[in-house]
């Protein structure tokens, strides 16, 4: 009672605070990865979906937790259409083309566009039978996509799962500073590491010389992961071929560098 979730500053003998969710006995996840932003639209999903697949070819064996249960979008960028299965007693997860164990709200529902109208506690104990209640076979990385903002499900997530770091999605607005210092401050207050910021929407690189054009600024990235001690970890222009890759459900075929030096640093991290 009266909890502020900062177990750093609090005087209760509580080991550490809220008890993790413990898995079934048939899985096995040895690394938890939160992606998060501070507000919505920034690309969290594209961010996990690449983060994955780059990790899965690196021959890391990835799965992908989506927690965004009102707004699933994980299934899409991997053309999933077919609902997740039970054995009875736990549900399995839906494999993506390349073997990414994927679990999403939109692989429960008859029809895709159907709306999750649910309040927040019902939410919150969907994720935690995500990681709970499914089989997650022998996983290396664990991805988890969060919802946006700093409400009932993050807070679930970073209370109930055991995430080794996050990932800070954001776009190169003036907003920017906001987005990165909500989602630092709550992973401050949660003690979770911050692994370093993405930023999405960076710029635009001509088609004809190649030249890269920062529409909203070069530095507001660079700026506030200097202030907070952040890497960036990299910064994804607006890449229509991408986003069609994501829009066909083949991100997997994508071929580019612009998440290396994340991988690299989460590969590094954990090595």
């Amino acid at each position: 009672m009266g909890c502020t979730h900062d177990c750093s500053n609090c005087s209760e003998k509580c080991s550490g605070g809220i008890p993790k969710e413990k898995l079934n006995q048939l899985s096995s996840v040895k690394h938890v990865i939160g992606v998060v932003s501070g507000k919505g639209g920034v690309g969290k999903s594209i961010v996990t979906s690449m983060l994955a697949v780059l990790m899965q070819r690196k021959g890391y064996r990835t799965a992908i937790l989506d927690a965004d249960i009102t707004g699933p979008s994980i299934p899409k960028n991997f053309g999933l259409k077919e609902r997740a299965m039970s054995d009875g007693e736990h549900l399995l997860p839906v494999s993506s083309k390349t073997g990414i164990d994927i679990m999403s709200v939109n692989l429960l529902l008859e029809d895709e566009t159907r709306p999750v109208v649910w309040r927040g506690p019902v939410i919150a104990g969907t994720v935690k039978q995500f990681w709970t209640d499914v089989v997650w076979h022998e996983v290396d990385y664990m991805f988890v996509d969060m919802p946006p903002g700093t409400g009932d499900v993050p807070l679930t997530v970073f209370q109930s799962l055991p995430i080794d770091g996050i990932v800070i999605v954001t776009t190169p607005q003036e907003l920017v500073s906001m987005i990165v210092e909500k989602a630092a401050n709550m992973a401050k207050m949660m003690n979770i590491p911050v692994l370093g910021i993405v930023e999405n929407m960076s710029y635009v690189e001509c088609p004809d010389c190649g030249k890269k054009i920062y529409i909203f600024g070069e530095e507001k990235s660079n700026q506030v992961a200097s202030k907070h001690g952040f890497d960036v970890l990299g910064k994804l222009p607006m890449d229509g071929k991408l986003a069609s890759l994501g829009d066909k459900g083949i991100i997997e075929l994508m071929e580019n560098d612009y998440l290396d030096k994340a991988i690299d640093a989460i590969e590094h991290k954990f090595a």
